[in-house]
């Protein structure tokens, strides 16, 4: 029986502990091992005082240390922070500061870097460095902060015999904080039942096995990511760690291991599309899943002609509920658009803001309830309250009313039960009294080929509401004429959804997480209407 997150991997390493758990470069740690150096890492910090349900913040790129960082801090009977290796030190300090982080895992530059924020994190007591220097090398800290080095620590974790506090399936095992559309990110607290229920849910609908070997490309603090490991622990696969740098070294390291899945987000499969794949490469992909947003459908298409023997997953997840639907490869294409039906173990309704269902076709907010939903954000009850709130009654009158994520998400269902995605409540695009989804905008600019990769924002108008802005990047064939764009949308699109601005530009900024950062391009861009003058293209 699990009950603890870490359980995954002391499982696999209980049936087959020699097979590979994970590879990074050239180093192979069997399960056996792996579930060792967790069990090091926990002694560690209870040896170091982690008291039970304190914050372990890791601030790492991908490497072995990470995993065991992470796991051991929640085999301790803390909760473990992934923090995202991109994110600088004004980011990681409110990370640190806003749970109160009693220990950091990071590496010495690192730290270096945080110089002048680690003073400010009151709550921090340790920083254990996995490649700590010597003499004048060694970083600065704190006099109230303890630096320790890794190999010591896991030495003494592994001397101690100290018991983990004691922990059930529904206690805080982690905080993965996430951007919202305003403010600063936000912690999402996730139970071990949340995340144990997500790894078993998700690996079965990949029919995930012992023999596949996956890819982990994403970040591990986004929770696409940190799934890459626990839905491989959960059947005993490989997961192979890459530090992502650009999208050929994606293609070569899945013909160097062998690479049977990978999980990406469309800012990642638009590049990785365009790419020649050897055969080796291509042959042993077995499937390839979407998340983080609408797969654009000439991607897709790309794609699947790439990978003709690798079936295609299309999913829809938060955060707040880990992933809520999956379209099965044998419904891609009767509905390529379509983000399927809920997960095995999830419910997903569409209702309408009074909680009633929506009927087919009518356009609602998706509503996910069961075991994967999260236990709220930290030290925020106001947001809470907002996005975590009872779930429709429906026919049954329990007495106590379970909670359920209000997702904020808009979606219709078709007649047969596949759900479609409408646009988020905070992107949708309100002009000349319409709402347009710039998600549909979006299909049809990626079908017309005259883009490479595109957003479509709202900004501010002072006569319409919002203007439609596209920022686009160039297709293949390097064409960079806004009047050809606005051709195809007149060509496919109503009157009120063709853009009122095109602008090429050599690259689209991403947030943390690889998603396209549609926050910083609406900022920069929020004057651009102010002088109303007929719509003009640049």
């Amino acid at each position: 029986m699990q009950f603890q997150i870490s359980d995954l991997i002391a499982d696999a390493a209980g049936r087959a502990p020699e097979a590979i758990a994970l590879k990074f470069g050239s180093r192979a740690l069997p399960y056996e091992a792996l579930a060792a150096a967790v069990d090091d890492a926990a002694g560690g910090f209870l040896e170091h005082g982690l008291a039970r349900h304190e914050r372990v913040a890791v601030y790492l790129d991908k490497r072995v240390e990470t995993v065991a960082a992470l796991f051991g801090a929640s085999r301790a009977g803390g909760v473990f922070v992934p923090v995202n290796p991109v994110l600088k030190a004004p980011q990681v300090a409110h990370i640190l500061k806003d749970c109160g982080v009693r220990v950091l895992v990071t590496s010495s530059a690192r730290l270096h870097g945080l110089a002048e924020v680690v003073p400010q994190c009151h709550e921090l007591r340790a920083v254990v460095l996995v490649d700590r220097p010597g003499g004048d090398a060694a970083p600065p800290a704190p006099e109230s902060v303890t630096v320790l080095d890794w190999a010591a620590f896991v030495a003494e974790g592994r001397a101690s015999g100290r018991s983990a506090h004691r922990a059930v399936d529904t206690d805080m095992a982690a905080i993965l904080y996430t951007s919202g559309s305003t403010g600063l990110p936000k912690g999402v607290v996730l139970s071990h039942r949340n995340m144990l229920a997500g790894a078993h849910s998700v690996a079965t609908y990949l029919e995930n096995r012992p023999d596949d070997r996956i890819l982990s490309v994403l970040p591990l603090s986004f929770d696409a990511g940190f799934s890459q490991l626990t839905t491989a622990f959960a059947v005993g696969a490989r997961v192979v760690l890459m530090n992502y740098l650009l999208a050929k070294d994606v293609a070569t390291v899945a013909e160097q291991e062998g690479i049977t899945g990978i999980t990406g987000i469309p800012p990642l499969w638009i590049p990785l599309s365009q790419l020649d794949w050897t055969p080796p490469a291509r042959d042993s992909l077995r499937y390839f899943a979407n998340t983080g947003g609408a797969m654009p459908r000439a991607t897709l298409d790309r794609l699947r002609a790439l990978f003709p023997r690798a079936r295609p997953y299309l999913m829809y997840g938060l955060t707040e509920a880990f992933r809520s639907t999956f379209l099965p490869p044998e419904e891609v294409d009767r509905r390529p658009d379509s983000i399927g039906m809920a997960v095995p173990n999830a419910e997903v309704m569409v209702v309408r803001p009074d909680g009633t269902e929506c009927a087919p076709g009518e356009p609602g907010e998706l509503v996910h309830r069961g075991a994967f939903v999260a236990m709220g954000y930290w030290n925020d009850p106001e947001r809470t309250a907002q996005r975590f709130r009872p779930a429709p009654a429906g026919e049954a009158a329990i007495p106590l009313r379970e909670m359920a994520v209000w997702s904020g998400d808009t979606v219709r269902r078709d007649d047969e039960g596949f759900l479609y995605f409408v646009g988020r409540r905070d992107e949708m695009i309100k002009t000349s009294g319409y709402r347009v989804s710039p998600t549909e905008l979006e299909e049809v600019l990626y079908a017309s080929g005259t883009v490479g990769e595109v957003v479509a924002l709202g900004i501010p108008h002072p006569v319409l509401g919002h203007g439609v802005l596209v920022l686009a990047t160039p297709p293949r064939d390097g064409g960079t004429d806004p009047n050809t764009v606005l051709a195809a949308c007149r060509a496919n699109l109503p009157a009120f959804m063709v853009p009122h601005r095109v602008m090429f530009v050599d690259a689209l900024p991403r947030n943390a997480n690889g998603k396209f950062d549609r926050k910083a391009l609406s900022e920069a861009h929020r004057d651009l209407f102010q002088d109303p003058r007929p719509e003009a293209t640049s």
